[in-house]
């Protein structure tokens, strides 16, 4: 009896021991999907000056996707840059018209970020809607 109540407490503890290092450092991607990292543009985010796009800033590897949804029933975009920047869309652009194009609540766009940085978005329709990714 002893030991199998050794063997189960040995099994136990490197159960547990395991699947703390599985999560380490993987909290912040509690929307993550593997290579995917998704972020919402919130309902009623076409009204706000804050908190638009949930989660902001989103954190990501090199190598990752972000996939925006459009949680909201307004049209949005997800537009590289700042408002008014000369560069503003040239990194990213789901833009109005096409596949990518999110215009309507449920419609998605990807992007996949091969280089390290922060790169501020924006919606075009709404300049102050904004948000950030940060790529390590």
């Amino acid at each position: 009896m002893t030991n199998k109540i050794i063997y189960l407490s040995v099994s136990l503890i490197t159960f547990v021991g395991l699947l703390a290092i599985g999560l380490n450092g993987n909290l912040d991607k509690a929307f993550a999907q593997g290579d995917k990292v998704a972020v919402s543009i919130v309902p009623g985010s076409s009204s706000l000056t804050k908190n638009g796009y949930q989660p902001d800033p989103v954190q990501v590897k090199v190598g990752q996707t972000v996939v925006w949804t459009n949680n909201d029933s307004a049209f949005h975009t997800v537009t590289s840059g700042l408002p008014g920047q000369p560069d503003a869309g040239k990194l990213f652009d789901s833009g109005l018209q096409g596949p990518t194009a999110m215009t309507g609540k449920g419609k998605t766009f990807e992007h996949t970020f091969d280089t390290a940085g922060e790169f501020d978005y924006h919606c075009a329709l709404h300049p102050a809607l904004v948000g950030k990714v940060i790529v390590s």
